[in-house]
């Protein structure tokens, strides 16, 4: 019956690390909001308009393990860079993120791994996230906290890494996309980014997904 199992040592190191995040917004994310936001975030970046969008990106990749509200860069961006340029340097910046979540689930080597999760765990977890990890990874990106939870349990369990950087892809692009063009629109609600930001990923991981079979 134990193949009938759920992988529970991936889930709870899942619920771990998430947690470990959510504690690490609790504690540091208010002071940064508070100190930059996003007028004192585009302030910064037109004062510096050579390295301020590299800064931005910096800043979005520092998402794996600072709290940096990652929708107020994105936008901020957009308000200094405008649309197109804001919204690269946006796609760059989560795209590194979640390819530095990936690369920090693989620190662990494999042999290491399997003794941490146990080896009918991390066999249950790397097909789950085989299976059906594109999707996760894909719509993650537009939600908070998971995002990161989601990249290092994809490398930790060895998600295929063209897969993973497929459905990064589909997730990142339109994020960083939508949320330059509000930020540079100057809209103060992001309900339209987080709509779309959902059913766009969807529709491209849905599209890749056909492709690649």
């Amino acid at each position: 019956m134990e193949g009938h199992h759920s992988p529970v040592r991936v889930l709870w190191f899942f619920i771990a690390f998430a947690v470990l995040t959510l504690l690490t917004w609790g504690l540091w994310g208010g002071g940064f909001d508070s100190k930059f936001g996003f007028a004192g975030t585009v302030a910064w970046m037109q004062s510096q308009p050579l390295w301020g969008g590299l800064g931005g990106v910096g800043l979005l990749i520092a998402d794996i393990l600072m709290p940096v509200p990652g929708t107020v860069v994105m936008s901020a961006l957009g308000y200094a860079y405008g649309p197109l340029l804001g919204g690269l340097f946006a796609t760059v910046g989560t795209l590194g993120a979640g390819l530095a979540g990936y690369g920090l689930g693989r620190v662990l080597n494999e042999k290491t791994a399997r003794r941490f999760l146990g080896d009918a765990d991390f066999e249950k977890g790397r097909a789950l996230f085989t299976k059906g990890g594109g999707w996760m990874v894909a719509l993650s990106r537009s939600l908070p906290i998971l995002p990161e939870a989601v990249a290092v349990t994809a490398g930790l369990v060895r998600m295929p890494f063209g897969r993973f950087c497929v459905s990064l892809v589909c997730g990142c692009v339109p994020l960083g996309f939508t949320f330059a063009w509000i930020g540079a629109s100057g809209h103060d609600t992001p309900g339209l980014a987080i709509a779309l930001s959902f059913i766009v990923p969807a529709l491209l991981w849905f599209t890749a997904k056909r492709l690649m079979k």
